[in-house]
């Protein structure tokens, strides 16, 4: 049996049966998570729909709650943290830092104003634009991020009013579950509900007729397949996808000064990040000085078990993307690429690949064409920065981007003209709970963090007094 439990109307639920997780250290299941039945899903709705009754009265509570949550989360960050890396992958100390990412986010979270706009104060009427729950909202998260993703929609969907059910990915169930089990006593019961299972719970959720709204995290393929689902019944949905990140480095930047902030930006996470540069184009002038730098870094990272100490760089999370990996990079070399670093797995069990570096590759390759999301990249130079514009718009992503110059007035102004829903100026992955995040053309619909992200927990509502 498994250690885990759901959290249905505030109480712990095992499943009827349970599936394996896997640690992508090891290639092995290490614990069982709970497989949530139709019917149980079915009680965690009727739950959060009928504490939504009362949840959407009192915003002050609403707030307090939250710095509650916040509080509670970081007296545990230790024990989740070590969940969170054995499921995941990624370095303990990157775990840790994902779980305190997700103490910030309840926080700032709580400090957000929902505004009352007045239109009009006049003799004869007073006419306010208010914001109004949506009901239940449905939440879907991807395994690269699990808790701190799961978060970006926890808070803002509950200080809005809202109540929520939240199925996390399969190959990462547990640091969810882990968190609802945390909030059972933090969270009056229903307001939050954490299940889990497979892809068809996830169509479950989406279908759900008590759900007014999805909020989903992960591949494109699967956001339209929830968009089309939620289509029947104008549920409203935020849609966070994928991306082909382009970042563009001018010849006025020291190499030495910027490698480490472009590998990382590529790198973190072993490059399982939707945000991660994932396409580096560089003036010819410095492209070999970038390229060398950058395989220095490459070579003296320690990939590892995340529990191991000093490991920088864990697995890839789970087989089929590690497979997905190997299969982009043997296309590569297939075309002719030249390998600078890396091309290959690492040891004879888990998931590891080596950080790769790819030169002598363009458009028209599937390692640039599509998006890795692992820790392989292409570099490509270009003469003139228009150019080098119009190849990094030309794909149906448009997640983010950024631009590398000493000229930061000029970097702005290019950064501008990337067609993507974040433009960073010499930094990447610069993520703020403050600032809206999310993607145009197939990255994505609507936005995350901020007063934007809280906005898309909200429908409005006109409220016009007669006078007199």
């Amino acid at each position: 049996m498994s250690d885990f439990t759901m959290t249905i109307d505030g109480k712990a639920v095992a499943g009827q049966t349970t599936f394996g997780v896997v640690n992508p250290a090891t290639g092995e299941v290490f614990t069982q998570a709970p497989d949530c039945s139709k019917a149980q899903l079915d009680h965690a709705m009727e739950s959060a729909q009928r504490a939504f009754r009362n949840w959407r009265k009192d915003e002050p509570t609403r707030r307090q709650t939250l710095i509650a949550c916040a509080n509670a989360l970081k007296a545990r960050a230790g024990e989740v943290a070590q969940v969170l890396t054995q499921e995941q992958g990624k370095p303990l100390a990157k775990a840790t830092e994902e779980v305190i990412g997700g103490v910030v986010w309840f926080q700032v979270t709580a400090g957000l104003q929902i505004p009352v706009d007045l239109i009009a104060d006049g003799p004869d009427a007073r006419v306010e634009v208010h914001r109004r729950p949506y009901g239940v909202v449905g939440a879907i998260t991807p395994w690269n991020f699990p808790l701190l993703l799961a978060i970006w929609k926890i808070a803002p969907a509950l200080l809005a009013g809202n109540t929520i059910v939240l199925k996390p990915s399969p190959f990462t169930p547990l640091s969810t579950l882990k968190l609802g089990e945390i909030l059972r006593d933090v969270v009056p019961a229903g307001v939050i509900n954490t299940i889990s299972g497979g892809d068809q719970l996830g169509a479950w959720v989406s279908e759900h007729p008590v759900v007014r709204k999805i909020s989903f995290t992960g591949s494109v393929a699967t956001g339209k397949k929830i968009a089309i689902a939620a289509a029947p019944d104008l549920k409203r949905v935020t849609l966070e996808l994928g991306g082909n990140d382009a970042a563009i480095v001018l010849k006025d930047v020291d190499p030495k000064a910027v490698a480490e902030k472009l590998f990382w930006g590529a790198f973190s996470n072993s490059g399982q990040v939707c945000s991660a540069i994932k396409r580096l184009y560089v003036e010819e002038e410095i492209y070999q000085p970038i390229v060398d730098e950058l395989a220095a870094v490459a070579r003296r990272v320690k990939v590892g078990n995340g529990l191991e100490a000093g490991t920088e760089l864990g697995p890839v999370n789970n087989k089929p993307q590690f497979q997905r990996v190997r299969e982009l990079v043997e296309d590569a070399k297939k075309h002719g690429a030249t390998f600078v670093t890396g091309g290959a797995p690492l040891g004879d069990k888990g998931y590891f690949f080596q950080p790769t570096l790819v030169t002598g590759i363009a458009e028209g390759t599937r390692l640039v064409d599509e998006e890795q999301f692992g820790p392989a990249l292409p570099i490509m130079p270009f003469r003139r920065v228009e150019d080098a514009v119009e190849r990094a718009n030309a794909t149906h992503f448009g997640l983010s981007g950024s631009v590398w110059s000493r000229d930061v007035v000029r970097a702005t102004q290019i950064a501008s003209e990337l067609e993507c829903g974040t433009g960073w100026v010499n930094q990447h992955l610069a993520i703020r709970p403050d600032a809206p995040f999310g993607g145009s053309k197939w990255s994505g619909i609507g936005y995350e963090n901020g007063p934007y992200g809280l906005a898309a927990f909200t429908e409005l509502q006109t409220i016009n007094v007669a006078k007199g």
